[in-house]
């Protein structure tokens, strides 16, 4: 009898989430994206919103994506700045955008984290589904209590939960399970690193401060060195089969960071769907 885990996987990996980052090199790799996917867009203080938003419009223009724009908070700059943002989010006929805090050492405006935002999205009216970012592990800059805290309080503005990169799939299955013993129902999409070359991981893993997860990886180097494609999240997504398969967990589905190597990302979904779906045979 087919494990129902296994189908629970094989079926998260239908539809997922591809993160993308405006920069040079990006139009290469965008003809790999499945023509249904949903497609994040960052935002940072160095490319600002404009690229953003420029990159999110030509993307609905030429292709059939759901595109989510990230909107961090700190580079709002005032409620008029927010409102115009608004109104060229409801140009693009979008129906969900990503908010976060944003990565800027000093906000632009009053906003000095996601709920700061959302609070006044709220205030000016819209119908956008809002994702909003969680932390399986302690966070490098913000204090545990902040973070669970902020979950409570973005929870009335949102729609679901992405997680911040996690290494080990024992502290996400944990968190997971303490985000719903503190009572929070939102559907949890699991961000995952995409099939991405190693070094490139590493860097971007220093930048956004995950520690424990670092030192998890490192304990894994000799294995992962060994990899001729680079990191894969295979065992990653093994450890999570029980939580993804465990209704009471509410998986949504799977955010990949694709540091956009959106080519090796998309052969490794097909080919982890492949692995999953012959498991249920």
């Amino acid at each position: 009898m087919a494990d129902t885990s296994d189908s629970a996987v094989a079926a998260s990996f239908a539809r997922p989430r591809f993160e993308i980052i405006p920069m040079k090199g990006l139009e290469q790799q965008l003809p790999y994206l499945p023509a249904d996917a949903v497609v994040t867009v960052t935002s940072s203080p160095t490319r600002g919103l404009d690229a953003t938003l420029t990159l999110s419009a030509a993307l609905t223009r030429r292709e059939n994506h759901r595109v989510v724009p990230h909107i961090p908070a700190r580079l709002v700059r005032d409620r008029s700045h927010l409102t115009d943002l608004m109104d060229q989010l409801h140009g693009l006929d979008l129906e969900e955008i990503f908010v976060i805090a944003g990565d800027a050492a000093q906000p632009a405006g009053p906003f000095n984290g996601a709920v700061d935002l959302l609070r006044a999205m709220a205030e000016i009216g819209h119908d956008l589904q809002i994702g909003v970012t969680g932390y399986p592990e302690s966070h490098a800059f913000i204090p545990d209590d902040t973070t669970i805290q902020a979950m409570f309080a973005k929870e009335a503005f949102a729609s679901y939960v992405v997680s911040q990169i996690c290494y080990d799939p024992a502290v996400i299955a944990r968190w997971v399970a303490a985000v719903r013993e503190r009572g929070t129902q939102l559907p949890i999409y699991v961000g995952l690193p995409g099939a991405v070359d190693f070094a490139k991981l590493l860097r971007v893993s220093r930048k956004v401060g995950i520690g424990d997860s670092m030192r998890y990886v490192r304990k894994q180097w000799a294995d992962v060195a060994k990899l001729i494609g680079g990191y894969r999240p295979d065992k990653l997504v093994d450890g999570l089969a029980a939580t993804v398969g465990d209704p009471a967990a509410n998986i949504a589905g799977w955010h990949l960071f694709t540091f956009n190597e959106i080519r090796n990302t998309e052969v490794w979904r097909r080919q982890t769907i492949d692995r999953y779906a012959r498991t249920t045979t």
